[in-house]
């Protein structure tokens, strides 16, 4: 168990890549010289250098990623969690790595979506902090269809809609009363296990750029974002 702090990050990368069309896990992959991984713990550590950031990689992941930490002089303090067989198992297991008060606040994060602003991530802690669970969206941008069992397909109103993004910040108490529930296919992010808890989320605006690497032409967005901002 690490020392209690208020501000822990888990940091779920346990993608294997098969959309990237490569055998590397894309949070491997090389973003401007160095793992897409690393520059993700970056951006929490310069938003707050006291952070608690928790790696939850799987078993068969984690000597390699310690062996690029060695090739990269990578010094960021962090710890290593093992991941599940599900994204849901590897939060519950990062859960149980972490002393946090029942009043701390935990974000969850995909390893793979390093251009967060340091904006996005303290608004979302400030809302967790008020209403015990907040997660960053972006508005829909274009048109979107339904499609019904008979292969018909309706417009529906993108006004409605919004891109759920991470971190997905919560109160301690709130993240584990959730996570105690029977896992349940529907669960496709943490703010969806905490609705079914009964516990209501506030969503926060969230940056555009923060994408989730999932192909290469993500990657090479990523690329083009970071080389804009030196």
């Amino acid at each position: 168990m690490s020392s209690i702090s208020k501000h822990t990050v888990l940091v779920v990368a346990g993608g294997r890549g098969t959309r990237m069309g490569g055998q590397r896990p894309k949070q491997f992959l090389e973003l401007a010289g160095r793992p897409v991984l690393m520059h993700t713990l970056e951006a929490f550590a310069r938003w707050d250098a006291t952070a608690d950031l928790v790696v939850v990689l799987p078993a068969d992941q984690q000597e390699a990623w310690q062996q690029l930490c060695e090739e990269h002089a990578y010094r960021q303090p962090h710890r290593l969690v093992v991941g599940g067989e599900t994204r849901f198992h590897s939060v519950q297991n990062g859960l149980s790595a972490v002393a946090c008060a029942a009043d701390g606040l935990i974000a969850v994060h995909d390893g793979v979506r390093p251009l967060v602003a340091p904006s996005v991530i303290a608004e979302c802690f400030a809302a967790a902090a008020d209403g015990g669970a907040a997660v960053p969206v972006v508005p829909m941008i274009e048109s979107v269809r339904e499609v019904s069992a008979d292969g018909r397909s309706h417009p529906v109103d993108r006004e409605r809609l919004r891109v759920v993004q991470t971190p997905q910040v919560f109160r301690a108490d709130v993240l584990r009363a959730a996570y105690r529930q029977p896992y349940d296919p529907r669960f496709t992010d943490d703010a969806s296990v905490v609705e079914a808890s009964g516990v209501a989320v506030c969503l926060v605006p969230g940056n555009r750029e923060n994408v989730k690497l999932t192909t290469p032409m993500d990657l090479v967005l990523a690329e083009r974002l970071i080389e804009s901002l030196k």
